[in-house]
């Protein structure tokens, strides 16, 4: 019964808990985004995001916007706080001439960012290769010589990869994964860090930004990081697209960047960058803002509490 309440007076109690309530307000604001945009690099044929979204909507229906969304949001409350609190812990040691009550520099932002970014994807690989499946499964109508496999859900998805690949299977794109993620992050975490810094002087140290301030920052910081590695996501999209129950079209990551190229151009490799960005803009500032103000909330509740006792202490 006493579990919560000394969970969440513990820092990394904090922590965790506001990483998941970030989140999971990342993944329901932008998973609809997310679809199309997985949509658009898989396909070899040209389609803007609102014919896309139309054409989902019209002929599966609303809901198969949130296909798959199952799947991160189960996991991403552990993730985000892994990802804060690994973030906090690189930051620093990177950059071990900076007192702890001072923020860690730019380079130790960086840097552990970076390092974030890498570790990060052992978690996200499985969870984005199930997401992909889902994201990419149509409704299909009954035919007579075909028989398209249907899967009910995440746990379907896993259960048959694993079934059919094994592990290997379940970490399909792993190297992608973190060729995309390692730098990303870096610069996703560093732009954070300046553009609030810019915005709202001194909030680095006091941490007294607005709301307003972490909306902007937390969205350019989402921007700039995809930006930096949408090329690399294309070819993880259809790198993790294929399975072995279809006809592989890749052998690799090389593989898939040349052909990809060569039958559809270089701009094949920016498919769908504006969904992204719309996307990364929502999703990311709509993260930071939950996860400061959970933070704020639960920081506020804990010295409002200690107070609270100190005065029941006095009074004895």
């Amino acid at each position: 019964m006493d579990f919560w309440p000394e969970f969440l007076a513990s820092s990394w109690g904090k922590e965790f808990v506001a990483g998941g309530f970030g989140g999971i307000a990342g993944i329901v604001s932008g998973y609809p985004l997310d679809t199309v945009r997985v949509r658009q690099q898989n396909s070899t044929q040209k389609g803007s995001a609102f014919t896309i979204l139309r054409h989902v909507a019209a002929t599966e229906g609303p809901l198969a916007l949130y296909r798959g969304m199952a799947a991160p949001l189960a996991s991403v409350t552990f993730q985000n706080a892994m990802v804060f609190q690994i973030y906090a812990v690189l930051s620093r040691a990177f950059d071990r001439n900076v007192p702890a009550s001072d923020p860690p520099s730019y380079k130790g932002v960086a840097l552990g960012g970076f390092g974030t970014g890498a570790i990060q994807s052992l978690m996200l690989t499985p969870v984005e290769l199930v997401k992909i499946r889902l994201q990419l499964q149509r409704r299909s109508i009954p035919d007579n010589n075909n028989q398209i496999t249907s899967y009910r859900g995440p746990t379907d998805v896993a259960r048959s990869i694993f079934k059919q690949e094994g592990w290997k299977g379940i970490y399909r794109g792993l190297t992608i994964t973190v060729l995309r993620d390692a730098p990303a992050h870096g610069l996703y975490f560093w732009t954070y860090e300046y553009v609030r810094e810019q915005l709202h002087p001194g909030c680095r140290k006091n941490g007294q930004e607005s709301f307003r301030t972490m909306l902007i920052a937390g969205g350019l910081a989402g921007v700039a990081s995809w930006i930096s590695c949408y090329p690399v996501d294309v070819i993880k999209t259809r790198l993790q697209a294929q399975s072995q129950s279809t006809p592989s079209r890749y052998s690799g990551i090389v593989d898939c960047f040349r052909r990809s190229v060569k039958q559809e151009g270089y701009s094949v490799l920016w498919r769908g960058l504006g969904t992204a960005v719309a996307r990364a803009f929502v999703v990311n500032g709509a993260i930071f803002t939950a996860y400061e103000t959970a933070l704020r909330f639960f920081f506020s509740n804990n010295n409002n509490n200690n107070h609270a006792n100190i005065e029941t202490e006095n009074t004895f």
